[in-house]
């Protein structure tokens, strides 16, 4: 019994030298603060001043603008085959420059084969300027160093971690966890400073038709004339933002990993896997994708917004996105749509869309069950607010997980997932960008994309809407007349009703009320 007693109290006190460790650790990130975050600031640089007629794409656009004074041209692109196609053509037109912010760049076919049109485009001559998040860059050191090699390439990351990778990476998670939990979520393409493609996608198989497994819903706007110095002025200010660091100052490069990265590059797009894909894409490809295929609508009321790259520091939210985003939903007078995969509206959010409601507005949510969220943790948050804006009025949509195997781990797994980020407001006004509706977006994370006040846009982000609400993609969630929660299947003969969340199972459901009993939401 002393020996079983003594052993408990020997475990108890390792697990508080363990406890008090972690607490020393984070205690001294805060004391520390900034001083822990890498301070290599690169030389500064602009965006390449616009020439008439120097690459291809200034001489495409030219005839296009002469007809469109002051107006700039805007497309959706929904189809992962289109929107994978668009990024590899205007990479392939560039001639001059090639400006890149993402959160994500994935190790994988898509991420290999865009990387080797950028490479392909530098060894052109073309200056490229690839700005990432370090958040999800663990392990592509030696890819961004082969490419960083290039004289015309060079990569900077975001609130970057001093240690590379391994258990020192983890330990430094841990002890800047209250500085590190600001990321960089912004998703910009800009080609020659005159085409930007802005919306919700990262750069990986899962954002493109590429992986049988995984079907991401999503959507950009490419974007061509005079909205895209908006992109480009975003770009700089983060560039050169204190937040960013040259991935030169963090790790070391060799010419062998520059040869390796170009063969790895030519090896891939000859494999089994990527020539069916490319071939599926080839039909995308013409040299006037840009003045005949993409069928571009020409207007002046289009602009490119993002939060400023300090955010975290920043006392003052009036510049932030939520801000402006919030005064368009705010504005609505008779239709708010509104698309998002995380949605956590919050109390005040929940009380603001009843409001509309009672004030005579549509309002209509689309976000992913939870058998097609991706992130389980995230749908813990959205659960709560169900019901009450339900009983408040508002239509919900939650996206089916056509293909998906149902499991979706705590924080993240692949599956069949909503990840288009948009809303559209009386027919009239809209956004699509990166900003999910949570408090992620609103206060940790930088974000960006296109507002507009165009009715052309407006339709047809109405009918995206209307799509994926369709009974073939989406259950309508509704109350029971005991006010349970209730979702039909409007797609089957006849329509089928679902008492609790469709294609998930117990212990799915058991995790997710379990998590979102937990003080998360600040978080999400």
């Amino acid at each position: 019994m002393e020996t079983t007693r003594s052993r408990g109290r020997k475990l108890l006190r390792l697990f508080g030298y363990i406890i008090a460790a972690l607490l020393l650790l984070v205690a001294s990130g805060l004391l520390l603060g900034d001083h822990l975050t890498p301070k290599a600031l690169g030389t500064p640089s602009q965006a390449m001043p616009l020439q008439p007629d120097q690459t291809l794409i200034d001489r495409s656009l030219a005839p296009m603008l002469a007809e469109h004074p002051g107006e700039s041209g805007a497309v959706y692109l929904s189809e992962g085959l289109e929107a994978y196609a668009a990024r590899s053509i205007v990479t392939r037109q560039a001639g001059r420059s090639l400006d890149l912010q993402y959160y994500m760049w994935h190790d994988d076919m898509v991420g290999h084969l865009l990387a080797n049109d950028v490479y392909q485009a530098a060894e052109r001559g073309v200056r490229v300027r690839l700005l990432l998040d370090d958040m999800n860059a663990a392990g592509l050191d030696a890819q961004m160093m082969a490419l960083d090699t290039h004289p015309n390439i060079e990569i900077r990351l975001y609130n970057p971690f001093r240690n590379r990778d391994g258990l020192w990476r983890l330990l430094e998670m841990v002890q800047r966890a209250f500085s590190i939990n600001y990321r960089m979520h912004n998703k910009a393409w800009i080609a020659d400073g005159r085409v930007a493609i802005v919306g919700g996608r990262n750069i990986g198989e899962e954002y493109f038709d590429a992986r049988p497994d995984v079907n991401f819903r999503d959507l950009d706007l490419l974007l061509a004339g005079p909205v895209a110095a908006d992109a480009s002025r975003i770009f700089d200010t983060f560039w050169n933002s204190q937040e960013v660091v040259p991935i030169s100052a963090l790790q070391h490069n060799t010419k062998q990993q520059m040869k390796n990265f170009i063969d790895q590059a030519k090896l891939e797009a000859r494999e089994q896997e990527a020539v069916p894909y490319l071939q599926r894409v080839r039909a995308r490809l013409d040299d006037s994708y840009l003045g005949n295929r993409l069928a571009l609508h020409w207007t002046s009321q289009v602009h490119i917004r993002s939060d400023p790259p300090s955010k975290r520091k920043d006392a003052d939210p009036r510049d932030w996105l939520v801000t402006h985003l919030a005064q368009e939903l705010g504005s609505a007078r008779h239709k708010s749509l509104l698309i998002s995969p995380y949605f956590v509206p919050g109390a005040a959010g929940t009380k603001a869309l009843i409001g509309q409601v009672k004030n005579g507005v549509q309002v209509g949510i689309i976000t992913n069950s939870l058998a097609a969220n991706d992130v389980a943790a995230v749908h813990s948050g959205y659960m709560h607010y169900r019901r009450p804006l339900l009983a408040g009025g508002v239509q919900l949509y939650e996206l089916k997980s056509h293909g998906h195997t149902g499991r979706a781990s705590t924080f993240g797994s692949s599956g069949a997932s909503l990840h288009t980020k948009a809303f559209v407001v009386d027919d009239r006004r809209g956004f699509v960008g990166s900003f999910n509706l949570d408090p992620r977006s609103a206060y940790l994370n930088t974000e960006m994309g296109v507002l507009f006040d165009d009715p052309v846009l407006a339709a047809r982000l109405r009918s995206e809407y209307l799509r994926l609400s369709d009974a073939d993609l989406s259950y309508w969630v509704y109350l029971s007349k005991g006010s349970d929660l209730r979702w039909l299947d409007r797609s089957a003969t006849p329509p089928i009703t679902y008492r609790t969340e469709p294609d998930t199972t117990l212990l799915q459901r058991a995790t997710t009320r379990v998590i979102s009993w937990l003080p998360l939401e600040s978080q999400l």
